[in-house]
């Protein structure tokens, strides 16, 4: 996929912040904007509260499992700007020794329980969530189901 430097929400973050943007990409009338995770907040919260911007609403958050790629999970949120009727995919790379992310709950509320759902299924965590356990699974379960070399046929005794 190509480079989109001359999309306007890529060229408006670039020039608030020359670092902001590792790498991005346009399919099929889709923006993918890549991100280094210690960049994440600070560019969700631009986002959100730039004029011009107004990404307001945090739709999704999905993650993928690249066993065995490191970094092996990606994080992938999809905003929206209601008022400019435009969508973006913002993507991080998480390693799989220490998946930890930073929680968007403070820019989106409804980030809450997408990431306890990622958390509880792939076990990547979000440094300064308000709640973060299980949400689907028992508390007692053991593993993240969705995780690649999670056993499909279960634990044996």
């Amino acid at each position: 996929m190509p480079e989109t430097d001359q999309n306007p929400i890529v060229q408006r973050l670039r020039a608030w912040d020359e670092s902001a943007v590792a790498e991005s990409s346009e399919f099929r009338g889709e923006l993918t904007i890549v991100l280094a995770p210690d960049r994440l907040e600070r560019v969700a919260e631009y986002l959100r509260a730039e004029p011009g911007l107004q990404f307001d609403f945090l739709s999704d958050i999905s993650a993928v499992d690249r066993f065995p790629s490191e970094p092996r999970f990606e994080v992938n949120y999809h905003l929206l700007s209601i008022a400019l009727r435009q969508t973006v995919r913002l993507r991080v790379w998480v390693s799989g020794k220490d998946p930890v992310v930073t929680s968007l709950v403070p820019a989106w509320p409804t980030a809450n329980w997408h990431e306890r759902e990622i958390f509880d299924l792939f076990g990547i965590r979000f440094a300064g969530h308000p709640e973060l356990h299980r949400i689907l699974m028992p508390d007692d379960w053991e593993g993240h189901p969705l995780r690649k070399d999670y056993p499909v046929e279960g634990f044996r005794s």
